[in-house]
C-alpha cells in the first residue's frame, strides 16, 4: 500500500501482506528516502499523529521508527519543535557529474537569433498580467488544441495587416514553435499520401531532419539570385514544397514575382500544398516587408510563424494559418501530440499585439538591427572590399560569398580557434550539390560597438585563408 503524508507530502510504502513488521517497514522507507536524496537535509519529517493517521497505523508504531532513526543518526529532534532531517551523510554517494559550461566564443556570428537581452519584459509582463486578470475560469481546462480563440483572432487580424495574408480565427493553430506546427503538418500530409516535400537548396538543414523523421523524402531544388527555381519541381513528383519566399534562408533572396506565379500555378495545377515558413520577414531595412504568400492563395497555403525572432525562442510561441480542407486533421494532430500549446502565453501574445506593444517593438528592435547591419557591411568592405554580400536588405544575418578557391572549412576552424564562431555555408546545401564557399554572419546577437572589432579580427582569418582583396560588390 502506497500512501502520501501530509502536511510534509511523502510517499511511503507499507505491505500488510508481509510478516515484516510495520515499524521496520516504515524505518526502511523513511531511511532509503532520506539516503536516496529524497528527504532532504534539514526537511521536517511529518507529526507522528499525523503520519499515522496517513498510514492507517498506531501512532506507537511511528514513535518506535522516529526513534531508531534518531538512535542511527538519520533525523534530529529537539523538545517542542518537529523531527528533521540530519544534515549529516549517512552512506556514501557518487558525486553528481560535474557539468561542464560550453566555451563562449568571443565573437559568436550565430545566424537567426534575435539579441535576446532586448526582449520587452516590462511590456510582457504587463500583458501576462492583464491576461491573467481577465482570465475566465474555464480558460485553466485543458485547452482547444488550436489554442485560445482570442488569440486566434488577435494574431489573424495582425498577420493579415502586416504581413498581407487571409487568415480567419479558426483557421490558425498555435504550435510549440513552428517547427512543430511543420512536423504536424507532415505527420498530415504523409496519411494523405504523400510521400515527398520539396526543400530549397541551400536551405534549412534542420527543417529537412524534421520532414525525414516524419517517414517523407525531402528533394532538393536549387535557389538563385531570383529565390527558387519553380521550374524545376515539375520533375520531383512532390505532393508538397517548403519554402521562404520572403528571406530566403540562408541566401536572403526575395522570391521574384514571376516565380511566385509560377509557384501558385504549379500547386494549383497539380493539387499540392505550399509551405510558407515566414521565419523573419518582419525585419526589412530597404522597404516595407514582403508581403505574404498565403495572401494570393490561401487555399493553397500553410504559413508557418512564429515568436522566436521578434521576441523570443523560449516563448515556443508557434502558428500555422492553414487551408479549409487542413483545419480538422491539423487540430487532430495537435491534440494528439500534446492537447494543445500552452494558453497564458497565448493570451498574453493578444494583449502584447492588441495594445500596439508589438508594433513598439519591432520598431525598437527593426532600428537596433539595421545599424547593426550597416556595422557590420561597413567594416567588412573597409577590410574586404571584394567581399561579395547576400541578403543584405532584411533579416539577421548575412552570406558572404568568398573567392573561389578559399577553403571554406579551413575559415571556420581557423576563425574558431581565435575564438570566432561562424557558419559554413556547406551546411545549408545538399551533399550531392557543390557551391560557392560561404559563410554565415549573424548580426543579431552582437553589440554594435563590438561588430568593427570582431569583422577586423574575421577579415584577419580570410586573409590568411587566401580571401584576396579588391573591388567591392554586394547583392541586395
Amino acid at each position: 500500500m502506497k500512501r502520501t503524508t501530509s502536511p510534509t507530502e511523502l510517499l511511503l510504502e507499507i505491505d500488510r501482506a508481509t510478516s515484516v513488521p510495520l515499524r521496520v517497514q516504515l524505518e526502511r522507507e523513511l531511511r532509503r528516502a532520506i539516503q536516496a536524496g529524497r528527504l532532504k537535509a534539514g526537511a521536517p519529517l511529518p507529526s507522528t499523529r499525523s503520519l499515522a493517521a496517513d498510514l492507517d497505523v498506531s501512532r506507537g508504531v511511528v514513535v518506535e521508527a522516529y526513534e531508531q532513526l534518531l538512535a542511527e543518526g538519520y533525523v534530529r529532534t529537539h523538545h517542542g519543535s518537529a523531527t528533521h532531517v540530519a544534515g549529516r551523510r549517512t552512506i556514501d554517494r557518487e558525486p553528481p557529474p560535474k557539468e561542464v559550461a560550453p566555451l563562449t566564443p568571443r565573437y559568436d556570428f550565430r545566424p537567426g537569433v534575435p539579441d535576446l537581452s532586448l526582449f520587452p519584459r516590462r511590456a510582457w509582463v504587463a500583458a501576462l498580467r492583464r491576461a491573467f486578470a481577465s482570465l475566465p475560469d474555464v480558460a485553466l481546462d485543458y485547452p482547444d488544441p488550436r489554442g485560445a480563440a482570442p488569440a486566434r483572432r488577435a494574431l489573424a487580424n495582425y498577420l493579415n495587416r502586416a504581413r498581407a495574408t487571409v487568415a480567419r480565427e479558426d483557421r490558425v493553430v498555435f504550435c510549440n514553435g513552428s517547427a512543430q506546427g511543420i512536423g504536424l503538418l507532415c505527420r498530415v500530409l504523409r496519411e494523405r499520401g504523400v510521400r515527398r516535400i520539396a526543400v530549397e537548396d541551400p536551405g534549412y538543414a534542420d527543417q529537412c531532419t524534421n520532414i525525414q523523421a516524419c517517414g517523407l523524402e525531402t528533394p532538393r531544388v536549387p535557389v538563385d539570385d531570383r529565390g527558387l527555381c519553380v521550374d524545376r519541381l515539375g520533375r520531383l513528383d512532390a505532393g508538397a514544397v517548403l519554402v521562404t519566399p520572403a528571406h530566403q534562408y540562408p541566401t536572403g533572396a526575395v522570391l521574384a514575382p514571376e516565380r511566385r506565379a509560377a509557384l501558385l500555378e504549379w500547386a494549383a495545377t497539380q493539387r499540392t500544398i505550399i509551405i510558407e515558413d515566414d521565419y523573419d520577414a518582419e525585419y526589412r531595412y530597404d522597404r516595407e516587408p514582403i508581403g505574404a504568400l498565403q495572401g494570393l492563395a490561401p487555399e493553397r497555403v500553410v504559413y508557418a510563424g512564429s515568436a522566436s525572432k521578434v521576441l523570443s525562442p523560449a516563448l515556443r510561441l508557434g502558428w500555422l494559418v492553414v487551408p479549409p480542407d487542413l483545419v480538422v486533421d491539423i487540430t487532430r494532430a495537435k491534440l494528439q501530440a500534446d492537447n494543445g500549446s500552452a494558453t497564458p502565453e497565448q493570451l498574453a501574445l493578444a494583449e502584447f499585439i492588441e495594445s500596439g506593444a508589438l508594433d513598439s517593438h519591432l520598431r525598437r528592435t527593426r532600428h537596433i538591427y539595421r545599424r547593426r547591419r550597416d556595422a557590420l557591411v561597413t567594416s567588412l568592405h573597409k577590410h574586404l572590399p571584394n567581399l561579395r554580400l547576400h541578403g543584405v536588405a532584411a533579416g539577421l544575418h548575412v552570406l558572404i560569398e568568398l573567392a573561389g578557391g578559399v577553403d571554406e572549412r579551413a575559415v571556420v576552424e581557423t576563425a574558431a580557434r581565435r575564438s570566432i564562431r561562424v557558419y559554413g555555408g556547406g551546411d545549408y546545401r545538399a551533399k550531392s550539390r557543390a557551391g560557392p564557399p560561404a559563410i554565415l554572419v549573424g548580426y543579431g546577437g552582437l553589440p554594435e560597438s563590438t561588430i568593427p572589432e570582431a569583422v577586423r579580427e574575421l577579415a584577419q582569418v580570410l586573409t590568411e585563408c587566401g580571401q584576396p582583396r579588391s573591388s567591392s560588390k554586394t547583392r541586395r
